[in-house]
């Protein structure tokens, strides 16, 4: 807060000097001034009122009244710098509420020579990766926008490199000094050595902070690609959920019990999706003491072995099949016939206009014990019937383009007719709308007669499996819906938190960057949570934009001091904090003023 001299044309042409108490505050990115309290008239006011004492009260200087001080002009009272603040501290905020400083400090207490902890290098690395994803090298950029601090107050700032020596050596991309470098990538390695505890702690941490329902674990994989080679270890070439087939990558498996991420596993990039479920369960045994688990698991896990392991273990399972794999479930899906149930619609179907329903029903199995369950979905049923004809009317252009060229002419060849329109086909799944016949040197294509109106049947239906004998199939739909939770965290890994692209080079600094991303997600995660419980309707991304507005400020008093503030910061912004339980804005005084840590 300072005073602020407003001049204002009074009665008959005679201009005052009005005095007011101001503050600055940022909304919608922009700095405005807000008014606190109207003092009054300053000729009037200097006859009571000693205005530069006032000055320095507002400053926090508690000797002003009795201590003789240099006038100070408000020309004189200036900015030094400004940093954001609002999302490092809401994450240290919840760095704490998830134990994570401590169990940090546990594990790795510091040794002599270290000037900080595990932990505070551990939480730049993840505020990081939450708030402005980048390379190890990028950071020190960051480090010069945000206020970044360690839990004595002391600031972290960059170490760059002489310009004159980097351009003259081996290295001159890297911008900030190696031994800082270093120093990250050494956290990096820390943090990966002790990932088993970290998880295991994490963990129960979560189940008593939030009383974890842990019967249920939600399993599913999503990949991550390289930019460059990748390490061979694990960089391979497969399934690439990115559409990047042309980079090597990495398979992540992401585990959730009730909503929370408890544990990532990385896989090499071609590793069959269904041979990771045994190393997974095993883990959840062994690691979490979980002993009977419901697997909740998609298409890509059911495999005869995987159930029976799961079956031996004593487990049970909701799995999710492969509508085009197995003609088995073309066949539940023709034999739901009887009455269909109505499942509870969620919450964003019930701020549309027209509702979508989702409807299921029990048909019988072909194996004992084994249930089944079809499932229509209104908003499925709109989304793939709108991509088949999308497909189709790619497919159809083609196909018309090749019987234009085969009418005048420019195509004759059989062989050539027919490898032309075999590739058509193939893209857009045109082989599952088309067929396609050449005879008497005319060439015509029409509608599948088997495949098309299979493909019509499947349209808005997906079929569920498990042996749990007193599951409704009301409750199967909701259980197994809930894999969209963990398509959820892969969206903010990899979107949100920008784990892809991977730079790294050598297999444990990609598991490390992985495990990074994924404590940033668990921050992520926790806001989202606290924002849900305070009835805030914003996400975490927006939370942590709106928070930006509180910012640190240092100002100089034009005496030769300074004093530090901090900004309050936009509505949202405190509507945040409020939700986080954050009531104190200022970072900690450090123990010598203006230290700071490289």
């Amino acid at each position: 807060m300072y005073l602020r001299i407003v001049r204002a044309a009074g009665g008959q042409g005679v201009k005052h000097e009005y005095v007011r108490v101001v503050e600055a505050v940022r909304q919608n990115g922009k700095t405005r001034h807000r008014t606190i309290l109207n003092l009054g008239r300053r000729d009037v006011l200097a006859e009571h009122l000693d205005l530069n004492k006032l000055m320095r009260l507002l400053h926090g200087d508690a000797g002003a009244v009795d201590t003789p001080a240099r006038t100070i002009q408000p020309d004189d009272v200036a900015a030094l710098g400004a940093w954001d603040w609002g999302p490092a501290l809401a994450a240290r905020q919840l760095w704490r509420e998830l134990g994570l400083e401590a169990m940090l400090d546990r594990i790795s207490p510091p040794g002599r020579r270290a000037a900080h902890t595990l932990s505070d290098r551990a939480f730049v690395l993840v505020l990081n990766r939450l708030t402005a994803p980048g390379s190890e090298h990028r950071l020190a950029r960051w480090l010069e926008n945000d206020f970044v601090c360690d839990r004595h107050g002391r600031r972290w700032v960059a170490e760059w490199r002489d310009e004159t020596a980097r351009k003259a050596s081996r290295t001159p991309r890297v911008q900030v000094e190696m031994r800082q470098l270093k120093q990250w990538y050494r956290t990096l390695d820390q943090l990966l050595e002790h990932k088993k505890a970290i998880e295991h702690s994490l963990y129960l941490r979560l189940r008593d902070l939030f009383s974890l329902r842990t019967d249920m674990v939600f399993y599913d994989l999503t990949s991550t690609y390289f930019e460059g080679s990748g390490p061979d270890e694990i960089g391979a070439f497969g399934h690439s959920r990115d559409e990047k087939s042309r980079n090597p990558q990495v398979l992540v498996g992401l585990v959730l019990v009730d909503g929370w991420p408890i544990a990532h596993h990385v896989f090499a990039g071609n590793k069959r999706d269904s041979t990771t479920v045994h190393d997974v369960v095993e883990d959840v045994e062994q690691r979490f003491g979980i002993k009977r688990m419901v697997f909740v698991g998609d298409r890509g896990m059911v495999t005869s072995a995987n159930l029976a392991e799961l079956r031996s273990g004593g487990h049970g399972y909701i799995v999710g099949r492969n509508r085009r794999r197995s003609g088995e479930v073309f066949e539940y899906i023709q034999s739901a016939t009887g009455p269909w149930i109505e499942c509870p619609i969620g919450i964003t179907a019930r701020e549309k206009s027209s509702q979508p329903q989702t409807l299921v029903q029990e048909v019988p199995s072909n194996k004992p014990g084994v249930r089944v369950f079809v499932v229509h979905s209104d908003e499925r049923l709109a989304y793939e019937k709108a991509q088949r004809t999308k497909s189709m009317e790619r497919v159809r252009h083609k196909l018309e383009k090749l019987q234009k060229r085969i009418v005048t002419g420019k195509l004759k060849a059989a062989d050539k007719i027919g490898a032309a329109a075999a590739a058509i086909l193939v893209r857009n799944h045109g082989h599952r709308y088309f067929g396609w016949e050449y005879e008497n040197a005319t060439f015509r294509f029409f509608e599948h007669p088997v495949h098309f109106k299979r493909e019509q049947a499947y349209e808005g239906k997906y079929v569920i499996q498990t042996e749990e004998p007193d599951l409704s199939p009301v409750d199967a739909v909701r259980l197994y819906k809930q894999l969209a939770d963990v398509e959820r965290c892969f969206a903010n890994l990899k979107d949100v938190i920008e784990m892809r692209p991977v730079d790294h080079q050598t297999p444990n600094r990609v598991q490390a960057h992985i495990f990074v991303a994924a404590l940033a997600h668990l921050l992520h995660r926790a806001i989202e949570n606290h924002l849900q419980h305070a009835g805030i309707d914003l996400s975490a991304t927006a939370a942590l934009t709106a928070l930006i507005s509180v910012r640190v400020v240092d100002i100089d008093l034009g005496n030769g001091t300074t004093k530090r503030s901090v900004t309050r910061g936009s509505q949202r912004a405190a509507a945040v904090l409020r939700a986080l339980g954050i009531e104190h804005l200022e970072p900690p005084t450090p123990p010598i003023p203006g230290q700071t840590i490289m």
